[in-house]
């Protein structure tokens, strides 16, 4: 399986992974063959790539089908959940809670990141797919940094949570096209308090959980909100979830930008390394996550052009490139590969 820009997408490619609407349908089927009309819908709802079936990487997985179902789940529940614990339903909170946990589990029990982190997104989609897309950063950056059991649950609740305070921020600011003036700025950069109030309100919500709400906007400089809390001051629980909600979001299409390119977004965090956010973490960060998913097509510097086919461990922008040979019949001669761990001489230059 490949991963293709929608540009690079021709008709008759058979997609490779399931595409979803908001409430968790399917939108278009795995196995079903892309025409014309296809691709260009999916460009208009803003879906940026696809995966492509392709026997030359029959043996890239890219998923995984009980993590796919358990997201989901999820993500179908999310309004519901939302709903219950905004109105304080405690008859409904835990069993919301439970939905919650049931993903967060999986992912510790699991633990392959690789096949975990990329789903296709669409504009209308983003917000709760942002949310469990935080969720599962933060719960495997979590399990890398030893956290136990309860504090996993704990950090992933609250980062599937992270914005719920958004619900009380006027729908016209949250998706504004454009800069907002100062007055919206300042109403929305209240939301982490607006969600520390939601939750407050419910025993079941633990206290670490809510700090993952107050405090995923704090900085590890000071220079933060809403709070303005620096380096150690900010819980543990608030310095993973700022560094998985920053790259969950500029990882993301959104109504007024085109979402980063996979290196573009790592470069962001790494930037921000001791200023933005704890360096502690973002080594952890990159001890945890590779620059470029599994499947995508990348430009290297002496010009070839290949796809990402296996990650090695410990060299996140280092990983093994399938080279396609086009003009070759026989199967054994079909692809080349080159490991750029041992080809230190050549890097990746563009994901295309």
């Amino acid at each position: 399986m490949r991963l293709e820009f929608m540009d690079n997408v021709k008709e008759n490619d058979v997609l490779g992974k399931n595409i979803y609407t908001n409430e968790g349908a399917i939108l278009l089927r795995v196995g079903i063959k892309l025409n014309s009309i296809f691709i260009q819908r999916l460009k208009e709802i803003g879906v940026s790539y696809v995966y492509i079936e392709d026997d030359r990487f029959e043996d890239v997985v890219t998923h995984d089908e009980k993590l796919v179902e358990l997201k989901s789940l999820t993500m179908k529940n999310m309004s519901q959940i939302t709903k219950n614990i905004c109105n304080n339903d405690k008859t409904s909170i835990r069993q919301s809670v439970k939905v919650l946990e049931e993903l967060i589990d999986y992912i510790v029990e699991t633990g392959d990141v690789n096949n975990c982190l990329f789903d296709i997104k669409t504009y209308d989609n983003y917000t709760y797919l942002h949310c469990i897309d935080t969720c599962v950063m933060s719960t495997f950056l979590g399990l890398n940094m030893n956290f136990n059991s309860s504090e996993l649950r704990e950090l992933g609740t609250g980062a599937i949570l992270h914005d719920i305070g958004k619900t009380k921020v006027p729908y016209s600011i949250i998706n504004k096209e454009g800069a907002l003036t100062d007055a919206e700025y300042r109403i929305i950069r209240k939301h982490p308090i607006y969600g520390k109030e939601i939750l407050e309100k419910n025993y079941t919500i633990s206290d670490n959980t809510i700090k993952v709400v107050s405090e995923h906007h704090e900085r590890f400089d000071g220079k933060g909100y809403p709070y303005g809390l620096s380096g150690n001051s900010i819980s543990k629980f608030g310095r993973v979830a700022c560094v998985c909600d920053v790259y969950a979001a500029v990882a993301s299409n959104r109504s007024y930008r085109k979402r980063f390119k996979p290196n573009d977004a790592y470069e962001l965090i790494l930037a921000g390394s001791g200023s933005m956010f704890d360096s502690n973490i973002v080594n952890k960060f990159k001890n945890t996550f590779s620059v470029y998913p599994l499947g995508s097509h990348v430009i290297l510097s002496n010009k070839v052009e290949g796809y990402v086919v296996r990650q090695n461990s410990g060299f996140p922008d280092r990983p093994i490139i399938r080279v396609l040979n086009a003009m070759s019949i026989e199967r054994s001669e079909r692809f080349y590969e080159i490991d750029l761990i041992y080809n230190v001489n050549i890097t990746i230059e563009d994901v295309v």
